[in-house]
């Protein structure tokens, strides 16, 4: 099927494939960048080859820029209780003010506009449901007493946010999440869900590209709770995408332009760097600086102005993540690639093993 036929035909089992449990990554690797690297080449057929992470160093090209997304994942599971006992928690998404954020909380029922609540073993500090938000779904949360600010709050009495794929509480291993769910140049607080792409670097290997001539810029995306949101709609196209805020300092992108003018390569470092150099895109190979939101959501078939090549993990059967790597190259080999590393038993999803196309 070719790119302009999936689009008129599109269906999210296009973007399906089978994955057995056992092979979704529960913990990190202790060294972040000892995991594997499938390396595909994304203009040619050619087979992908089997590789170690630290094996993009002989792939990447003097010149070359790796782009970064610095946010910062901020502890956002918050556990309250009502006055009368009910235990709820609250699940922080982004900051309005010093006294107010928005918040899911579960049971949602148990949180009518007006309750009251306060932080499970510390009642000092209370907290209100102001109102719910216009998608039905978020709270606005006010910060009644116990603290300067809702950040502090958070901050004080929150937990790492793991996704709902990885099947323990970050209490199990919580030092090991605080350090290791979080990227080694994370700067910006923000994000309720770690740039995964990211996860695989260390200071050394940074420090070692850029000793053989690749550069490095930073893009700020505050990755939000509808990244694990599915599509439950059978074309992708009416899927509503969520919003999330992005920066494009002006010297990133002075960097960025500099680097195809003198012929290298921009290389995102995970879907979330796609989406604010996409969004960003003034023309062919040339970024404008922005701080912004954007719901850009990438299908097949999509032009890309601003990406050279993509270092990402593996996504999610039928998530909008999957289809922007499968517009990055051709579906049928992204799926394919997919299918051998299911059979070589590649780790999975954020904790898991990563991927270079370019």
């Amino acid at each position: 099927m070719g790119n302009l036929d999936l689009f008129l035909n599109m269906r999210i089992n296009d973007f399906d494939y089978d994955l057995p449990p056992e092979l979704i990554a529960q913990k990190p690797l202790l060294e972040r960048d000892q995991c594997r690297l499938l390396y595909m080449k994304r203009e040619t057929a050619e087979a992908v080859q089997h590789l170690k992470f630290r094996n993009l160093a002989d792939i990447l090209k003097p010149k070359d820029r790796l782009v970064f997304n610095n946010t910062r994942v901020i502890p956002a599971r918050v556990f309250c209780r009502k006055i009368t006992g009910a235990s709820l928690e609250f699940f922080f998404t982004e900051r309005v003010d010093d006294t107010h954020w928005k918040a899911l909380i579960k049971p949602a029922k148990r949180a009518a506009a007006g309750s009251e609540v306060y932080i499970d073993n510390f009642p000092q500090v209370k907290l209100s449901v102001e109102k719910v938000m216009e998608d039905g779904y978020e709270r606005l949360i006010t910060l009644i007493s116990g603290a300067e600010s809702l950040e502090q709050v958070i901050e004080a009495y929150g937990h790492i946010p793991l996704p709902h794929y990885i099947r323990r509480s970050d209490e199990d291993d919580e030092s090991i999440d605080k350090e290791l769910y979080q990227t080694v140049y994370a700067g910006v607080p923000g994000a309720v869900a770690a740039p995964t792409a990211g996860l695989h670097f260390t200071n050394e290997f940074i420090d070692e590209l850029s000793i053989r001539g690749i550069d490095k810029s930073f893009v700020t995306l505050h990755v939000g709770a509808g990244t694990f949101r599915p599509v439950q709609v059978d074309d992708p196209r009416k899927h509503d995408i969520h919003e999330e805020r992005f920066e494009l300092s002006p010297q990133s992108a002075r960097e960025i332009n500099s680097t195809w003018e003198r012929g290298g390569r921009v290389i995102a470092v995970g879907t979330t760097v796609v989406r604010v150099l996409e969004a960003c895109a003034v023309s062919k190979h040339k970024v404008a600086s922005n701080s912004s939101r954007t719901k850009l959501m990438i299908l097949p078939p999509y032009e890309f102005k601003a990406v050279d090549g993509l270092v990402t993990n593996f996504h999610l059967p039928r998530s909008t993540l999957l289809m922007l790597v499968s517009a990055f190259s051709a579906r049928e080999r992204i799926l394919e690639a997919y299918r051998e590393a299911v059979e070589e038993r590649y780790r999975f999803y954020s904790y898991g093993d990563a991927m270079v196309i370019v």
